[in-house]
Order: C-alpha cells, then structure tokens, then sequence
C-alpha cells in the first residue's frame, strides 16, 4: 500500500526560525510522521535571517527558475534545500531577493508591520504549489501552519482544484494563539483573485484582519486543528457556524491523535460535523 503523503507548510520550523509555539511543532509533528510510515515534505520561506551557512542551504538547480505573478509583479523563485541528519528529513526553502532577503521577518526596524506582507504571503503560497508540482508529488494532506500561509487552502480548491497534483488534497489548519500579526488589508484577497479565482472566491478573506484572513482560510479547510487553548472566540464559532470539522490534540505530542486524522484523510471522504 502506498504511503500517504503529507504537505507541512509553515512560516517557521526549528533550528532555522524560532519565533512561536510554531517552530517546535512544525518540528516535532513531521518527524513523528515520518517514523509512523508517512511520506512528508516540508516547505517554508528562506527568510534573510536563516542563516545559509550554519544550516548549509544549497540551491536545488531543478526546482529553480520559476516566476511568480503577484499583483503585476513577476518574481523568481529560488527553492533551496536543506536536510536534518539525525530526523532523516530534507526541507525546502522558497527564496527571493525583494520579499525575504531582509533582516527581520514580518516588522521592520521600528516594530511596524511590513506593508507588503500581503505580496510577501501570496508569493509563497503560489510558490508552495508551484514547486509541489515541480517535485512531481501529490500530496494526500497539505497541513498549514502560521498566517503566512493564509491563501493556500483557497488556492487548492479553486485555482488548483482541477490540477492532478492536487485535485484529491485534504486541507488542515492549526490555529494558535499567539502569532506575530497586524493586518493584510482587504487588498489580500482582490491580489489573490487578479488571476488566480474569482473575486467571489476571495472574498472570505474580507479585510485582512487577524479574524478575517483565518475565516478565508477555514472556509476551504477540511479540518481545523485547535493547536492551542486559547484560540480566538469568534473563530471557534465560525468552525461552528459552518460545520468545520475540527481536531484537538491531547497535547503537543499526540501523535497517534495525528496520525489518525491523517491516515483517514488519505483513505476515506470526511464527514461534515457540525
């Protein structure tokens, strides 16, 4: 029997970026998979202050020489690579010189929200699809984690929906608590749907507010993954309101909690919950 395959997409993983509870479970979570018998990847931005040398990065000539349509803005993607010996795993980094090579991450020097954070976030989740294909594998499960990857779950199932890669992919969401967020303004969603959906489509993501920008994304999800205790009210209604499935680890390392779900993602349709 073939593995099931899981897509990990985040902002952040440790050693290479530690800002939130996100990094030590987009961490852990994979390698448990991996030992259980799943086929993972995993893919996160190459931001200015992941240290190439000390994680020896290398370019992945293959996967390279994309360019990626952002509100007019044609920009190539770098894929880099790098691995973690003692975990077995290999991780791919998305790179480009104007949206990461900066020296912090989402704020500027001053503590204010980077206004192209939005540009920023739709170049990678277009680029996380466009380089999944690239690889030739189609995942069973695409798992995001952290804002950044807001727009990956509309993307799967409009713009790529009728795509062989991922025309049969399961979405999981976590949510947690505390995330560096401001604002992506209402102009997040009009650039995702330029050329990629239907404005229509788009338009859960409303403002771009911290509430909104997750609405738009649990609005395409298969399941919503409570990966703290303290998670925002009106999201936990709106799970609600719309019959989202959701998850709630027993902790940080259920695993076999995980791999249930993931396992009956990859071989049976879900059933609506309300």
């Amino acid at each position: 029997m073939a593995k099931t395959k899981i897509l990990f997409v985040t902002h952040e993983m440790s050693p290479f970026l530690e800002k939130s509870k996100i990094s030590e479970i987009t961490r852990q979570l994979p390698q448990a998979m991996q030992e259980k018998g799943f086929e993972i990847r995993i893919l996160m931005p190459r931001f200015g202050n992941i240290n190439e040398r000390r994680n020896r990065l290398h370019e992945v000539i293959r996967l390279s020489g994309m360019n990626i349509v952002v509100d007019s803005n044609d920009s190539p993607l770098i894929i880099k690579v790098a691995s973690l010996p003692a975990a077995r795993m290999q991780v791919y980094f998305l790179d480009n010189e104007e949206y990461f090579q900066r020296k912090k991450v989402f704020r500027d020097e001053k503590g204010e929200f980077f206004a192209d954070n939005n540009e920023r976030s739709l170049f990678f989740c277009k680029g996380v699809l466009e380089t999944v294909k690239k690889l030739g594998w189609s995942p069973d499960v695409v798992h995001c984690h952290g804002w950044f990857s807001a727009m990956v779950p509309a993307y799967l199932k409009t713009a790529y929906k009728d795509d062989p890669t991922f025309k049969d992919a399961k979405v999981m969401y976590s949510l947690y608590a505390d995330e560096d967020f401001d604002t992506v303004g209402a102009k997040y969603g009009t650039m995702a749907a330029q050329a990629d959906m239907r404005p229509e489509e788009a338009a859960p993501y409303g403002d771009g507010s911290y509430v909104d920008l997750y609405k738009g994304a649990l609005s395409y999800t298969d399941i919503a993954v409570f990966a703290d205790g303290d998670i925002h009210p009106e999201l936990k209604a709106y799970i609600v309101e719309n019959g989202i499935r959701s998850f709630s680890p027993d902790s940080d390392v259920d695993y076999e909690g995980f791999a249930e779900v993931f396992e009956e993602f990859s071989t049976a349709d879900i059933e609506e919950t309300a």
